[in-house]
This record gives C-alpha cells, sequence and structure tokens, in this order.
C-alpha cells in the first residue's frame, strides 16, 4: 500500500504530499484544478512511461517519490522507497531504496500492488492474461489440490517428453559420433589402465631408474649403524660403560636402560634396511625399458583425454556409454516414447481435473460480481467468461485453460472484451464490483479509481459508495470524484486546489473539520452557504454513524 507519496514540478504541481489512509481516501476539488496530476504522478510509480509533457513549465525536471508498505504492515523492514525522476530533455532516472534502478524494476517491485482502475493502459483487468489468476486466486484452496496433481503432471510429463527427444537426437545423430567413440574406446582399451596403476608404475620406474643411488645411501645408512665401529658399537660401548656407573649410582640405572632400548631400535633398523636394500644383480633392464614404455602409453592418453588419469578414465566411460546407447537405441526409443504417453496421459486427465474446478467456479465468481454490478444500479449489465482449452504446446503452470471475462452493457448485447468498453465510468464500475467480489484474493492491495462516478448521481452514487467504503476494508482504496455521497464516506479527505493567476499552480491538502465540511457543502450546491453546510454537516455525521 501507499504509506506516503510527494511530488514535484509534476504538470502545474510545484510540491504536494499525500498520506492516504490504509482504508478510503477521496480526492475532491473543482473541474480543472488538476486531481489527475496525481495520477499521473502516480503511473510513473508504477512503472509506465513518461512524458516531457509532465514536466512543470520552467523546471528542470519532475520527482514523484513513494514509500510503500505491505497492508497492515508498518515494519521497517518491509519499507520500500521508490523514486522517479523525468529531466526536462526526456532523460528519466530511478531509485530503489536508494539503489539506481530501471523503470522496469519499478514495474515488477511497485506496479503489482497498484491498480489504476479507469486508467485503460495500465488497469490489470484489461489484460486478459491476468483473467485466470483472478479466478484462481478467488477460487483459492480448492483449486489446490488439483492445481498441484497438474504441475507434477506437467513436469513428468516435461521431463519424458526431453528424455524422448534426447534419444531421438541421438539415433540420429552422424557417424562422427560414432566413430569418435569407437576410436576413444579402442585407444584407451589398448592400454588398459586400472584405477591407479600409473602412479604405482611410476613409483617402481622411479626407483629403478635410480638403483645405484638407493643401493649406496642405504648401504651407507646400513653400514653407518651396525658396520665396523658404527652407531652400535658406540651404543653398546656406552650402555656397558653406564651399567659399571650403575654399580655405585644406582641413578645411572634409567639411562643405561634408556639406551638398550635404544639399541633394540637401532637393531631393527638396520635390519629393515637390510630387507629394502636393493639387490643391484637384480636389476633388469628390460623391466625398466618395459615400465618406461607403459608410462610413456599412459602419458600419451593423458595428453589427449587427461590431463589426469581420472579424466581419461571417465572419458572411457563416456565412449562406452555411447556405444552402448547406440547398440539398443531402437529398444530405448521405444520405451521412452511408452513413457511419455503414458506421462501425457496422466497429465490429460489432471488437466481435465483441473478444468472442472474452472467450470465449476467460473459461473459462481460471475454471479457475484452480478450481484454487485446490480447494487451499482448496473442491473443491465452483466459480466460473462469463456474457458477454452489452449493447445498443449501452450500448456504452463497456470494450467491448460484461457479465461477470458466479458462484458454485455444490456440484456440483448453480444458480450465484448472488456479492453472495448468506452465509457471510462463503465469501465471503473465493472472493475469495482470484480475488485469487491476478489476481495483479499485480490493480488493489487491499491485500488485508484478515477471515473468510477461518472455519469452517476442519486441512488447509484449512494451505491457505489456503499461499495467502494466495502472494498476499503480489504484494500486500501484512493477515488478521485465529484460526488459528495463518495467523500463524506472517507477516512481520508484530499482537496486539489488551483492558486495563482500570474504563475498558476495545483495544491494538495488534507481536509478535516470545517474545512471538509465546506468542500462537501462546495460538491453539493457549487457555494458554501448555510444551506449547503447543513447539508453537509448532516451527510458527514450519517457516514461517521455508519461506520461507527
Amino acid at each position: 500500500m501507499i504509506d506516503e507519496i510527494v511530488l514535484r514540478n509534476v504538470a502545474l504541481i510545484r510540491e504536494a504530499a499525500m498520506v492516504p489512509a490504509t482504508g478510503l481516501s477521496v480526492i475532491t476539488g473543482e473541474s480543472g484544478s488538476g486531481k489527475t496530476a496525481f495520477l499521473s504522478g502516480l503511473k510513473l510509480l508504477v512503472g509506465e512511461r513518461a512524458s516531457v509533457d509532465m514536466v512543470r513549465d520552467g523546471a528542470a525536471m519532475l520527482e514523484v517519490e513513494g514509500r510503500f508498505f505491505p497492508l497492515g504492515s508498518t515494519d521497517p523492514e518491509d519499507e520500500l522507497i521508490a523514486l522517479r525522476t523525468v529531466a526536462a530533455d526526456g532523460r528519466s532516472r530511478v531509485r530503489l531504496n536508494g539503489s539506481m534502478a530501471s523503470v522496469g524494476d519499478l514495474a515488477e517491485r511497485v506496479g503489482p500492488g497498484i491498480d489504476l482502475c479507469g486508467q485503460h493502459e495500465h488497469q490489470q483487468l484489461m489484460r486478459p492474461a491476468s483473467h485466470l489468476r483472478m479466478l484462481d486466486d478467488w477460487i483459492g484452496a480448492a483449486l489446490d489440490e488439483p492445481l498441484a496433481a497438474y504441475r507434477d503432471a506437467l513436469g513428468a510429463a516435461s521431463a519424458a517428453h526431453a528424455r524422448y527427444d534426447e534419444l531421438r537426437a541421438t539415433g540420429q545423430a552422424d557417424s562422427a559420433r560414432l566413430d569418435e567413440a569407437k576410436y576413444v574406446l579402442g585407444r584407451i582399451d589398448a592400454v588398459n589402465p586400472q584405477p591407479g596403476e600409473y602412479d604405482e608404475l611410476l613409483a617402481e620406474a622411479r626407483r629403478m631408474e635410480n638403483i645405484e643411488d638407493l643401493a649406496r645411501s642405504a648401504g651407507g645408512a646400513r653400514e653407518a649403524i651396525s658396520g665396523e665401529n658404527g652407531a652400535l658399537d658406540s651404543l653398546n660401548e656406552a650402555i656397558s660403560l653406564l651399567g659399571t656407573a650403575a654399580h655405585i649410582d644406582a641413578s645411572f640405572q634409567n639411562e643405561a636402560l634408556a639406551l638398550s632400548e635404544a639399541c633394540y631400535i637401532l637393531e631393527d633398523a638396520a635390519r629393515a634396511i637390510d630387507g629394502l636394500l636393493p639387490d643391484l644383480d637384480s636389476f633388469d633392464p628390460a623391466r625398466l625399458e618395459e615400465l618406461q614404455n607403459r608410462l610413456a602409453a599412459f602419458q600419451g592418453l593423458m595428453r589427449a583425454y587427461g590431463p589426469s588419469m581420472d579424466e581419461v578414465l571417465n572419458r572411457r566411460e563416456q565412449a562406452a556409454e555411447v556405444l552402448a546407447l547406440y547398440s539398443n537405441i531402437d529398444e530405448a526409443l521405444a520405451q521412452a516414447k511408452r513413457d511419455w504417453q503414458a506421462a501425457e496421459g496422466v497429465l490429460a486427465k489432471a488437466a481435465d481435473a483441473l478444468s472442472a474446478t474452472h467450470a465449476r467456479f467460473a459461473p459462481k465468481f460471475a454471479s457475484e460480481v452480478n450481484a454487485v454490478l446490480a447494487q451499482l444500479e448496473m442491473a443491465g449489465s452483466s459480466l460473462s467468461y469463456d474457458i477454452r482449452r489452449m493447445e498443449r504446446a501452450r500448456w504452463g503452470e497456470a494450467g491448460p485453460d484461457q479465461v477470458a471475462f466479458a462484458f454485455k452493457p444490456t440484456p440483448d448485447s453480444e458480450p465484448r472484451p472488456l479492453s472495448r468498453i468506452a465509457s471510462g465510468g463503465e469501465l471503473s464500475r465493472v472493475t469495482l464490483a470484480v475488485k469487491t467480489v476478489l476481495g483479499q484474493a485480490d493480488t493489487a492491495e491499491t485500488l485508484v479509481f478515477d471515473e468510477v462516478d461518472a455519469g452517476v448521481g442519486g441512488k447509484a452514487a449512494l451505491a457505489v459508495g456503499e461499495v467502494l467504503a466495502q472494498l476499503a476494508q480489504s484494500h486500501q482504496v484512493i477515488v478521485v470524484t465529484h460526488l459528495a455521497q463518495i467523500a463524506v464516506l472517507a477516512d481520508a479527505h484530499f482537496v486539489v486546489e488551483r492558486a495563482g493567476k500570474v504563475s498558476p499552480e495545483t495544491r494538495l491538502r488534507q481536509v478535516e473539520g470545517r474545512d471538509r465540511v465546506e468542500e462537501v457543502a462546495r460538491m453539493l450546491s457549487g457555494t458554501v452557504d448555510a444551506a449547503s453546510l447543513a447539508h453537509a454537516t448532516e451527510m458527514l455525521e450519517a457516514a461517521s454513524s455508519t461506520s461507527s
């Protein structure tokens, strides 16, 4: 909903601010005072195209700024502040919560929450694509189960179709893909690499290539440990000396034991080195050549399909899958087609159930709208509907149906699309009826009516006012009106006035108390006198007592 809107240099408005009520707000003023300037600014905030003609004469740019909250919320976390500027040279700028944005962002973030009822170019009801969504929103929980079943079936059918198309494309692939898979598989299988084999070969080849250095280093280590005058000889001598010292001083006994443990460790190490020490006589040049050749083959595969052996093995698996697929492609394709046809059968039944739900509720929706039209003194008019099953290719998440509402201005006339309703007032009242029936199911939280009272008066004016007040219980409603019967029902009343002769400008002010009585009196008779003031006071008191 709109928490506040500020306009600067829009048409004849130098600067004006409006804080509409959460319920019903009205904008009144004499003809030509500039009431529609507010609507022009609001259209900019919902993403409509800008015109330089909207910039106040002599101003460098216009600005329209709005603060929005979800209906019923004032949590700062939910706040959205939108600013749009239009320069005199036509350049337009948008900011959302202080960050740069686009006009498209405005249309996406702000537009869906505000419906300019009576404005053909923006009103949601004018777009047939929105009619199904409106009906679904009104149906509510009764639609949950059939819609969920339809969407599940649609997803399954889409997946089955994709699998069939994939297999069909595979079956139609040229021979180059098959030849490549055969070549890859043949080349890799000629080497027949095993997981982990490359690292084992690499380690063995490195050992054989460096066998002399390995034997020299290991032999030297063994000699240093267990050879003549090696570490074991020195260690045994130290153990003997400490044993002698321990006979004199027992405190040396622990150190002698520690050295004995170290001696055992060195002896174990010497034996282990003996076991690892390569036998130079066992060196096999043929084995080394075999290892090097196999490693070269592995490295050739890695250059072609690597860079790692894991990737080489993955490539082999992919090539094998391609060949396996082609080997039974006809059978797989036939099964995929059967699966797809079965999924389409399930989808058709789910679509029928969803369509049946639409067909069951659409007459009820139209009947309730027509009841409100009768309440609005449009008893000869009616809303009708047309539900058609779209071709399968157009089915989407919303369902298989195309729903279009139409309007009959008289009982004998043919239904016509809502976009062809010529009268702005008539269109506004049809919209009012639809919005009233939708109630809280309506996705637009703020409804702005410009011509809802056009061409009505007396009893019809009272009826329009009553329905607007009813609608304001579930929506934020803003009405530009010239009828006192509507104005007295408002929770907030704003007056548009023209001021100045040399440099005229439009001003917007909220009226309360005596000022509001005078404005209602002016609306009743065109002048403010004792009779009109008395009548205005009576109407306001009656409206107040009714609302309380």
